[in-house]
């Protein structure tokens, strides 16, 4: 019986086609189907792989890999995630926060999946409905964040946040986030926001740059459902998901955000503690500036 995979990766980069080309060698010569995004086909120019439509790529696959940066795999994400199929990243990128696997790793993951040689964590999702008089409702979903911002630089955003139909505050900002823990090292970070350990269940709430006496990043449990409302006598704002899909919010909209109805199955080829991987993505120095006393 002949097995599935779907390649997903940067197009306009050399060096990322090069690498696709030979997974995708490898995994045909071990049995595989191996199959592309029918729109990246001509670009990727892989020898033997099956051009597949849109949404439908990942139909009947067995995994998707996502041979890029952290763009990359939230795009793969977006082809996994209705399909429940997991997907591996292999970092070919700068960070790579969501990879499973850097490029020198690249044979052995390989080698690992023909093998079956790995398991699977789900990650916590977001859904987000957004609301306004004279426009369609927006329904869309995100893996890391969901963010409403100003969509006028020199406009400050107001805003007002309910938490469990419980209104919290009302903030002058340049927007919120609203993060998962996958997210928590994402856009919520650069806000001042914690990490969380993806293993948690919890939602993040992060104002960001907001002209308010009480704007602390905030973690919630993951039954919690944020309610954002643009004031109608403020600016332009955007709905942004993930950074990939962003809508124009009038004054007036409403955002709600509550957790996904589906998780994103991720690969795990190795028993490796977040500790570590935190350690090595962000480069951190572990004795501190001040070094090893011993």
């Amino acid at each position: 019986m002949s097995r599935t995979a779907l390649l997903v990766t940067h197009t306009g980069r050399r060096r990322s086609t090069e690498h696709a080309r030979a997974v995708a060698a490898d995994l045909i010569a071990a049995g595989f189907e191996v199959r592309v995004v029918a729109e990246e086909a001509e670009d990727l120019d892989l020898p033997g792989v099956v051009p597949m439509a849109g949404q439908r790529a990942a139909e009947g696959a067995e995994i998707v890999f996502a041979l890029g940066g952290d763009g990359t795999f939230l795009r793969a994400a977006e082809l996994a995630r209705p399909t429940k199929v997991p997907l591996l990243g292999i970092n070919l990128g700068k960070v790579g926060f969501l990879a499973e696997a850097e490029i020198d790793d690249l044979d052995t993951a390989v080698r690992d999946v023909v093998e079956r040689n790995y398991t699977v964590d789900e990650r916590l999702t977001l859904d987000v409905t957004a609301e306004f008089d004279g426009g369609p409702t927006i329904e869309s979903w995100a893996l890391n964040e969901i963010s409403v911002e100003k969509g006028e630089r020199a406009q400050m955003l107001e805003l007002l946040v309910d938490v469990d139909g419980r209104p919290l505050s009302r903030y002058g900002c340049d927007g919120v986030v609203c993060a998962t823990p996958t997210g928590s090292t994402a856009y919520a970070f650069s806000g001042g926001g914690p990490v969380v350990w993806p293993e948690v269940e919890a939602l993040l709430l992060v104002p960001i740059s907001a002209h308010a006496l009480f704007s602390r990043p905030l973690v919630t449990a993951p039954t919690s459902t944020f309610v954002i409302t643009v004031d109608p006598f403020t600016t332009l704002a955007v709905l942004c998901c993930d950074g990939r899909r962003v809508y124009d919010l009038p004054p007036g909209a409403t955002v709600t955000v509550r957790r996904g109805a589906l998780p994103v199955r991720v690969v795990r080829l190795r028993d490796r503690p977040f500790t570590d991987r935190l350690v090595a993505k962000f480069d951190l120095p572990v004795q501190g500036w001040r070094g090893s006393r011993r």
